[in-house]
């Protein structure tokens, strides 16, 4: 018989941390991290429907973070004007006390190149935000959660 799933199930978000090289992100609002699987048409005989290969992946990513320093400028804004590529890690962790077992997911991102640097971004009676668009080459699953 198959468990039933109840709301308090249901992973809550505020739980959610992040390490940008080994500092702890206390300004974080949100992490998204995709794999964008690349696919090349396989055409075949006697076949209607288009088939595909897997060919490769591309990495993808968003950091938001609530506008409270300058971390992002100071990690990366001179090494850009010197021409350097900077590369990052990230470590994510969700660990939302009601799940099963108090089980945690933790996932690292490896290589990680953000996409630009905000210099400037703010509204007169509105926090303060900024969003880090990034790519990354790989990846490993440190906990998963089961059940």
């Amino acid at each position: 018989m198959a468990n039933k799933l109840t709301g308090n199930r249901i992973i809550n978000g505020t739980w959610g941390e992040v390490w940008l090289d080994g500092d702890k992100l206390s300004e974080l609002t949100g992490l998204n991290a995709k794999i964008e699987l690349k696919k090349e048409e396989v055409k075949m005989c006697g076949v209607m429907a288009k088939e595909t290969k897997i060919v490769g992946w591309e990495g993808k990513g968003t950091l938001k973070l609530h506008k409270v320093n300058s971390r992002m400028a100071i990690k990366m804004g001179d090494m850009i004007k010197k021409g350097k590529d900077v590369r990052f890690t990230i470590i994510s962790k969700l660990a939302d006390p009601d799940t099963i077992d108090a089980q945690s997911e933790r996932i690292v991102l490896k290589n990680v190149s953000f996409d630009n640097l905000t210099l400037a971004d703010f509204e007169m009676k509105a926090l303060g935000k900024v969003e880090c668009p990034f790519t990354f080459t790989d990846y490993d699953f440190v906990d998963l959660i089961q059940g």
